[in-house]
C-alpha cells in the first residue's frame, strides 16, 4: 500500500534519490487525453510551480493553471496519458497538486504504467496498476510513496481522476533505467539524466534546483539552472554533488554557465571519487581528490577541461563528481563525458581514485 507523505519531506524523501520522470523541462510530453475543455493536460507537466489569476476569465471561464475537464463525466473517469521524458524509469512516488482547484477538484486519482519498446500506447496496451485509488482535498498538495520501487521499468503513464474535475501538476518520481551505447568505448555524458546522472546532494538551492544542471540541451533562460543564495561570509563555497549514471573513465567536464551573466561563479573546482553505488557521499570525505583546480569563470561560456587538463584521471573509475562553485552564483548544466566501466565488479568498489586504492586500466 502507498504511504501518503507530508509536503515538508517531499525534499528529502525523494530529492536525493530521484528525479520527477515526467517533467516537461526533461522532455516528458502529455500525448492524449479524455478531455481538456477547460484547461490543457499539459500544463500537468510544468516544472514551475502552478500559479493563480483571480478574476481572468478565458472563452470557456475562469483561468487555471492545470489540467481541467468539463463536468457531468459520463464515463467513471478522466484520463491523460504521458511520455516519460527519459527511455524509460522505475517508480517510487507521486505527487498530485490540486492548487487553487477548489469546488472543482480531482476527488480521487489512479496512476497506471506501461512499457512500450517503440512507438505509443493503443488499444491494445496492457496497463499496470501502480498507485491504487486515492482520495484528493481542495487546493494541496497530495504525495505518496511506494513501499518499495516499481520492479518493472516504465516508457509512459496514465494518470486517471474520478470522475472529472481539475488538477494543477502531477509528479512521477523514479530513477531512470537508460539506454546505453551498443559500443562500449562510446564517449557519453555520464552525468546526463538520461544516463542515470543524479545530483545527490548540494549546499543551496535558493534560485534554482541541483536536478537542473543535469537537463537536456542548454536550457531557455536562467530559471532552469542551479543557483545558489549570495554569500556574506568571507572563504565561503557552494558545492554540488551528482552520482554519476554508470560507473566511467572521464575524458571531459564542461560547466556550463549561459544566461548566467551578473551572477555567475567567481571560479570553479572539480572533485571526484570512487564511491560505488551509494547515494549518501559526505561533501567534505576526505577521499575526494581534486581533478580541476580552481579556474575563473565566465558569463555565458561552456568552460571546456578535456583529458589534457584534467589531473590524473583518465585511468582512474569515477562514479561521482563534486562542483564547487566559489564563492556562490548560478551554473547552467554540468557535463562529464567518458567511457563506461563494463566490468560490473568494478563498478561496486568503494575504493578511492587516490594512487593507492584506486582501480587503474
Amino acid at each position: 500500500m502507498p504511504g501518503r507523505i507530508d509536503v515538508s519531506k517531499v525534499q528529502e524523501t525523494f530529492g536525493s534519490s530521484g528525479i520527477d520522470l515526467v517533467s516537461a523541462a526533461l522532455g516528458g510530453q502529455v500525448l492524449e487525453c479524455s478531455d481538456e475543455f477547460f484547461a490543457a493536460a499539459e500544463n500537468l507537466i510544468n516544472p514551475a510551480p502552478p500559479i493563480h489569476k483571480p478574476g481572468v476569465f478565458v472563452a470557456t471561464g475562469s483561468w487555471f493553471d492545470g489540467w481541467e475537464t468539463r463536468r457531468h463525466n459520463k464515463e467513471k473517469k478522466d484520463w491523460v496519458i504521458i511520455k516519460l521524458g527519459v527511455a524509460s524509469g522505475t517508480v517510487h512516488g507521486f505527487e498530485v497538486d490540486t492548487a487553487f482547484f477548489n469546488g472543482n477538484h480531482a476527488p480521487a486519482v489512479t496512476v497506471e504504467g506501461a512499457f512500450i519498446k517503440s512507438g505509443n500506447p493503443d488499444a491494445s496496451t496492457a496497463w499496470d496498476l501502480i498507485l491504487s485509488k486515492q482520495e484528493c482535498g481542495p487546493s494541496q498538495r497530495h504525495v505518496w510513496q511506494l513501499e518499495k520501487p516499481t520492479a518493472k521499468a516504465y516508457s509512459h503513464v496514465r494518470l486517471n481522476m474520478f470522475p472529472d474535475g481539475g488538477i494543477a501538476r502531477f509528479r512521477l518520481y523514479g530513477n531512470v533505467v537508460p539506454i546505453f551505447p551498443s559500443n562500449p568505448e562510446a564517449i557519453i555524458d555520464l552525468a546526463h539524466v538520461s544516463s542515470g546522472g543524479l545530483a545527490i546532494a548540494c549546499s543551496d538551492q535558493h534560485f534554482g534546483t541541483k536536478d537542473n544542471l543535469l537537463l537536456p540541451g542548454r536550457g531557455k533562460d536562467m530559471g532552469d539552472g542551479w543557483e545558489t543564495k549570495r554569500s556574506r561570509q568571507p572563504g565561503h563555497m557552494d558545492w554540488v554533488i551528482v552520482k554519476l549514471g554508470a560507473p566511467g573513465y572521464v575524458e571531459e567536464i564542461v560547466v556550463d554557465t549561459i544566461h548566467f551573466r551578473g551572477n555567475y561563479p567567481q571560479a570553479v573546482e572539480i572533485y571526484a571519487m570512487n564511491a560505488g553505488s551509494g547515494h549518501s557521499v559526505a561533501a567534505d570525505a576526505k577521499s575526494w581528490d581534486k581533478i580541476v583546480p580552481t579556474h575563473p569563470c565566465e558569463a555565458d561560456k561552456e568552460h571546456s577541461f578535456s583529458v589534457k587538463l584534467l589531473q590524473g584521471v583518465p585511468r582512474k573509475i569515477v562514479t561521482h563528481v563534486k562542483m564547487v562553485i566559489i564563492p556562490d552564483g548560478g551554473v547552467k548544466r554540468l557535463r562529464v563525458y567518458g567511457r563506461r566501466v563494463i566490468d560490473r565488479r568494478l563498478s561496486t568498489s568503494r575504493e578511492s581514485l587516490n594512487g593507492r586504492n584506486g582501480h587503474y586500466h
